[in-house]
């Protein structure tokens, strides 16, 4: 059983703190009522609590001297002010000051529960961003704590420390691997030399090598001077090579060269050169099988296949799609300059559950989107794309119908999904509550899928 928020109230109005006392009770929360701001410090010194409600006018020490008092303590409870008609400036200068949010009276307890609920969601993603800083490692956008992701974090120190200098990444479009890249280097002895970036799939096949390994000047047509290649301006440091899959296959045993002694060719050159490079791969493709199709070297797949990271789907990492919410609202509303949009529980219970095939990508894009459209406001469902609204029953709604192909790959990623919650489940001896911790989904998530995936 969840438990309870505990929440100190303080007002000098004893009716006030009375009747909002009952109401929030009636809700499952623990609440305790003060009237001045000398009992709401000892309070606050003798106990701890989720979040504070204090009016800003107050007998003896008013709400501005209290929040600065409790603020003194070095305590991580949000404040939420409470202003009377007319004190709205002054709610909005004690925000500056550190308090989280404010209301002004009369408000509705429906706005007053939601604006807890935000501001724990957000005091939550803040507390966890601060313990990463503390730690002096580097989020990189890597924000979550379901059983895949402390993983993946764990992995990354250790590849980042060791002496490994091919390492292959793999998963979904969108899942990050690029910043997983970042946070290898950055966590590594080569932090201080160059990380440098290269998306195989955005070069034209006729420029790829010349981008890697430099070129002569008169190499080629259009090689007006010598340029230098990535290769050489990522010595002593790392080289992220992402879409790895669409090297072209005549390029593939030059760079497998490289890979095993270091050496290179220029465009053009009739010397070879050489460079100490951390290597990170990355794909969304099954290398395997396109090693099988005749798309991908062996050797080279085998070479790139020292160390190998799997980077998880958002969909499989559980309430940290919630997180990601608000660390990306806070993001863009400073960038728009307005204040974070917020999310009812309806619209939480959407994106919880959306199967994000775009991954953090997609769940990045339609929080810039609701941002710009909807600047510092509530998102309710209907403001949500038409896609969040196509049932799990009929997922073609928005195309009218479904491809052979669209059914194929909805079959394959069912199969997928099915072997996934059915080795968690064989991991926790039948235990659903462990099977949903192993997979970083909540006990209900783990329900509904078992429920469509016939494993009941």
């Amino acid at each position: 059983m969840p438990r309870q928020i505990r929440i100190l109230i303080v007002d000098d109005e004893e009716s006030f703190v009375r009747s909002l006392s009952f109401a929030l009770r009636t809700e499952g929360m623990d609440v305790t009522g003060v009237h001045s701001g000398e009992d709401a410090f000892l309070q606050v010194r003798e106990n701890k609590f989720d979040i504070i409600l204090l009016d800003l006018r107050l007998p003896g020490a008013n709400g501005m001297e209290v929040l600065d008092s409790i603020r003194k303590l070095d305590i991580d409870v949000p404040v939420i002010m409470i202003s009377a008609h007319g004190d709205t400036r002054a709610a909005v200068k004690a925000v500056k000051l550190g308090a989280a949010d404010y209301l002004s009276k009369p408000f509705e307890l429906d706005e007053l529960i939601h604006t807890i609920n935000t501001t724990l969601d957000q005091n939550r993603t803040a507390l966890e961003l601060n313990y990463h800083r503390k730690r002096n490692v580097p989020t990189n956008g890597l924000i979550g704590e379901c059983a895949p992701m402390r993983e993946l974090r764990t992995t990354i120190d250790r590849v980042a420390q060791s002496s490994a200098s091919r390492i292959l990444l793999q998963g979904e479009s969108g899942t990050g691997k690029a910043l997983v890249a970042r946070a290898i280097h950055g966590q590594s002895p080569r932090a201080s030399n160059a990380f440098i970036e290269v998306n195989c799939a955005a070069l034209p096949e006729q420029l790829i090598e010349s981008e890697l390994f430099g070129a002569e000047k008169g190499s080629y047509t259009g090689a007006h001077q010598k340029r230098t290649g990535l290769v050489r301006l990522a010595d002593g440091g790392s080289l992220f090579l992402d879409e790895i899959g669409e090297l072209p296959l005549a390029l593939q045993a030059k760079f497998l060269h490289f890979l095993e002694n270091g050496d290179y060719r220029p465009v053009g050159s009739e010397h070879s050169a050489s460079a100490d490079v951390r290597v990170i791969a990355a794909t969304n493709r099954d290398l395997a099988e396109e090693v099988r199709l005749g798309n991908f070297r062996e050797d080279l797949f085998y070479r790139l296949n020292v160390i190998t990271i799997d980077i998880p789907a958002l969909r499989h990492r559980g309430e940290d799609i919630i997180k990601l919410v608000y660390h990306f609202a806070d993001h863009q509303a400073k960038a728009e300059g307005c204040h974070p949009i917020h999310f009812d529980d309806a619209t939480l219970d959407l994106l919880r559950h959306h199967r994000w095939r775009g991954n953090v990508r997609e769940l990045k894009n339609l929080i810039e989107r609701l941002t710009i459209l909807y600047p510092s406001k509530q998102i309710s469902p209907d403001l949500l794309p038409a896609e969040f609204h196509v049932t799990d029953d009929n997922p073609d709604d928005l195309h009218g119908g479904v491809s052979d192909g669209n059914a194929q790959l909805q079959d394959r990623m069912d199969n997928t999904e099915r072997h996934l919650v059915q080795d968690a489940l064989d991991q926790a001896d039948g235990h659903k509550g462990r099977a949903a911790e192993i997979l970083g989904i909540s006990r209900h998530a783990l329900k509904r899928r078992l429920q469509r995936l016939g494993l009941q």
